[in-house]
């Protein structure tokens, strides 16, 4: 079996491994030193659930809440095709294989090896079909807490409990678009693993472009440093200390309890 499969496409599947495991581990924890994409709307997802409970009419906040969790569903039902497909192509493998063998350009490789690949192709979007379910309920969660927003003049809520649906509401938000990201690196990763029907060499190259096409957008894009110039959120976020500046973020409101403003 191992040499039906082939030393190449075992150590090429391994560096796949690798470069998808590593770069999740290395992008969560440098977000925890560094501005990145997800760091910084954090904080404007904090600033926007602010906002949100000194508003009276609240529909233009549903409708972005509703449209961020419309593009999840979209991602949700193309994994329910393309696994629909791959199990198709997974049950025509010997078909698949003489259909390739055709092209010059790719190297020959056993049935076995040609499954191997196909599977690896429905595990990866599996994964991204449970991901993106994941975040299609968290986003629903923020749904409800948005249905229990209190109002700006709700004098039965202090300015403490307001505080704290800030930050946690946002926290949810937060959740739910981690695993959004999840699930598109999974997209991501799934179009090298085209190039492993090419070759294993050509396979690892692109599973490690992938991780620099990951890691530029993530901490290096125009995008970011937009994002970061927005209330000076890039120059506030490491100024001190993340977490201090987070709860800075919200202030407490003025009530009969404790005398402050939100």
């Amino acid at each position: 079996m191992l040499n039906e499969l082939g030393i190449a496409n075992l150590i090429s599947l391994a560096w796949f491994l690798f470069c998808w495991v590593s770069y999740s581990l290395f992008a969560k924890r440098m977000a925890k030193k560094v501005a990145s994409l997800s760091s910084v709307l954090h904080v404007h997802r904090i600033n926007w659930m602010r906002r949100l409970l000194q508003r009276e009419v609240r529909v233009g906040d549903a409708s972005l809440l509703a449209n961020l969790e419309r593009n999840v569903t979209f991602f949700a039902s193309s994994c329910v095709l393309i696994l629909a497909g791959l199990l198709t192509a997974l049950t025509a493998a010997d078909e698949l294989q003489i259909i390739l063998s055709g092209l010059t350009f790719v190297e020959p490789d056993s049935l076995l090896a040609l499954e191997m690949k196909l599977v690896t192709l429905i595990f990866v979007f599996i994964y991204a079909f449970f991901t993106f379910t994941w975040s299609m309920r968290q986003f629903g969660f923020a749904s409800v807490l948005f249905g229990a927003a209190p109002s700006q003049d709700d004098e039965t809520v202090t300015a403490n409990e307001k505080r704290s649906f800030a930050i946690y509401a946002a926290k949810i938000i937060d959740h739910a678009s981690h695993s959004y990201n999840y699930g598109l690196r999974s997209f991501y990763f799934s179009l090298a693993i085209v190039a492993w029907f090419v070759s294993p060499g050509l396979f690892m190259l692109a599973a490690t472009g992938v991780v620099g096409v990951l890691y530029e957008r993530e901490f290096l894009s125009n995008s970011l440093q937009a994002l970061k110039k927005v209330e000076n959120v890039g120059e506030k976020l490491f100024h001190d200390d993340k977490e201090l500046y987070r709860r800075s973020l919200v202030k407490p409101a003025k009530d009969k309890s404790d005398n402050r403003k939100l």
